[in-house]
């Protein structure tokens, strides 16, 4: 049987951000595929989350943001003015580095994203909160207990809550903003296996401090440094064959 080949999800062409004079992001061309975990390393400070942020158009919200090139979802540069930036973020979904539930009960933290932007009947709002539960790893622990405010979780418990929050709208490409850097090591361990699973489903795009971390759960990792795109390779080759000495140094542990 032929091995599926994945396709390109997300483009990055000669991309650029600059805050007020202050230029972030060098020229970023990379090909992200679909259906994988691409992790973003690099020292803090270096233009990872700034990447991350830019494919759903979450650097809007800051003022002096300013962007050159191009970042393609498909076939749409998500920069293009007649792109809904409402649409974009339901398709490009986010889980930030600190886990932020609503102060709403476990059921309506899922729910509320649901029935935002359609009417969607109690049975069928329901069952997506089951399946995004399941989804998370979260519904077994959970399930006697949706209408508690999810405020009561654990941290690891609320991490993954806010992962379930970010499939419950089905959306194509999954961004994680540092997902474990808050969290114990058996929580951590939870949410690596977690982003093993959701790849058959999603893509996923992780930004972490963590070498091991990508080591471990990323099928590409792309190397940023002092807002440039040093090396982007699977991730076998980045941590064992490294084509860049700036790549083996900050691997080892020279610098960073």
């Amino acid at each position: 049987m032929a091995k599926q080949i994945n396709q390109i999800k997300v483009k990055a062409s000669d991309f650029c951000v600059y805050y007020g004079a202050k230029q972030a992001l060098k020229d970023i061309s990379m090909d992200i595929l679909e259906k994988q975990v691409t992790a973003l390393i690099g020292p803090s400070g270096c233009g990872k989350s700034t990447f991350l942020r830019s494919i759903n158009r979450m650097n809007d919200l800051i003022p002096s943001a300013k962007f050159q090139g191009k970042i393609i979802i498909d076939e749409t540069d998500v920069f293009n003015p007649s792109v809904d930036v409402v649409q974009l973020r339901r398709q490009v979904g986010m889980v930030f580095q600190k886990s932020t539930p609503f102060p709403k009960s476990i059921y309506d933290n899922i729910a509320y994203g649901l029935q935002l932007n359609q009417r969607i009947s109690r049975s069928d709002l329901d069952d997506i909160v089951e399946q995004s539960l399941k989804g998370a790893a979260l519904w077994e622990e959970v399930k006697n207990r949706l209408n508690d405010s999810a405020l009561g979780l654990s941290g690891g418990q609320q991490q993954r809550l806010c992962i379930a929050r970010a499939i419950a709208v089905n959306p194509e490409i999954v961004l994680m903003d540092e997902p474990c850097s808050a969290l114990d090591p058996i929580s951590t361990a939870k949410v690596e296996e977690l982003i093993t699973e959701l790849k058959s489903k999603y893509t996923i795009i992780l930004v972490t401090h963590n070498m091991q971390q990508a080591a471990r759960v990323s099928d590409y990792t792309a190397f940023f440094y002092m807002g440039n795109l040093i090396e982007f390779d699977k991730t076998r080759t980045i941590f064992t064959e490294p084509n860049k000495k700036e790549t083996e140094d900050y691997i080892t542990g020279r610098f960073g």
